[in-house]
């Protein structure tokens, strides 16, 4: 009789053991929980992995929403809270990063779209220029906050004043999910399609 209360308190540890598998994944060595808070809000990753530039590994990313999204209409469509977090793989010139982040949100954007969003894209593109380097394991998000708007964090601090407009969260997730995303593979990985 001893024999089944030992049996069930293995398979309990063998669910618990499971479940906190799941919890987070490992990204080229970065660490993903399955969960993030965003303003009070539970968001679950939707996908993650590598941004390559050549052969060379630069940053990892993963993508948080509060419901399952495999298309980029369904990302930008959730009205709710969402988060993208990169983590640097490599050092790299902020500014340049920046630049090319403004580059990421003109080509998957017509004229009149991007050209109402220069303020805002020059204020990103300083952000990134304020920290002239980001070295490798450090890291950055962009939330949407509905009622706020696109906050960007580096090295965990806010970096000034939110972005109000929607549409610049939308231009900005372009970079990875529009129709001339930065990396196609990254893309895939960021809508759960691949891992």
């Amino acid at each position: 009789m001893a024999f089944f209360p030992r049996l069930a308190v293995t398979a309990a540890a063998l669910v618990l053991a499971c479940s906190s598998a799941l919890a987070q994944i490992t990204v080229a060595d970065v660490k993903y929980d399955a969960d993030a808070s965003v303003n009070g809000t539970s968001l679950h990753l939707n996908g993650a992995g590598v941004r390559y530039k050549a052969v060379f590994k630069v940053y990892t990313a993963g993508l948080y929403l509060e419901k399952k999204a495999e298309t980029t209409p369904e990302v930008l469509g959730q009205k709710g809270p969402k988060r993208l977090r990169i983590v640097m793989l490599r050092e790299i010139d902020a500014a340049e990063l920046g630049k090319l982040f403004s580059r990421g949100m003109e080509d998957n954007l017509d004229r009149s779209t991007f050209s109402k969003l220069i303020p805002g894209v020059m204020r990103m593109s300083q952000v990134f220029t304020d920290h002239k380097k980001l070295l490798a394991g450090e890291e950055f998000s962009i939330d949407w906050v509905p009622g706020t708007g696109t906050v960007i964090t580096v090295k965990g601090k806010v970096q000034g004043e939110s972005f109000k407009e929607p549409e610049f969260f939308n231009a900005m997730m372009n970079i990875w999910l529009g129709p001339q995303p930065v990396d196609w593979k990254l893309k895939d990985a960021l809508l759960g399609k691949t891992q």
